[in-house]
């Protein structure tokens, strides 16, 4: 049983270096490139692509989670509120 799932394990594993490495040899051609402004011009694309994938995430998510927190804060407070209000050992 255990190694049918090391098989299939390894077998993914290889699948998915295979599928990476042209992704590497994509961003190495650039230095290959004989003529400078075509080099040049083959890096800018580069860093464009590299900038748009580490394009931060847009603030609406980081409001919502400051207004969902801030619910949540005014929820404790009346239940703490109400909680006060028991009589204990009466």
């Amino acid at each position: 049983m255990d190694s049918i799932i090391v098989r299939y394990c390894f077998a993914a594993l290889l699948a998915f270096a295979i599928s990476a490495a042209p992704a590497t040899a994509v961003e190495q051609n650039c230095r290959f490139i004989q003529a400078k402004p075509e080099r040049e011009a083959c890096y800018k694309q580069q860093e464009d692509e590299l900038a748009a994938r580490r394009k931060p995430a847009p603030a609406t998510d980081a409001s919502r989670t400051l207004e969902t927190l801030r619910q949540m804060r005014q929820d404790d407070d009346a239940v703490y509120r109400s909680i006060n209000n028991i009589c204990r050992g009466c």
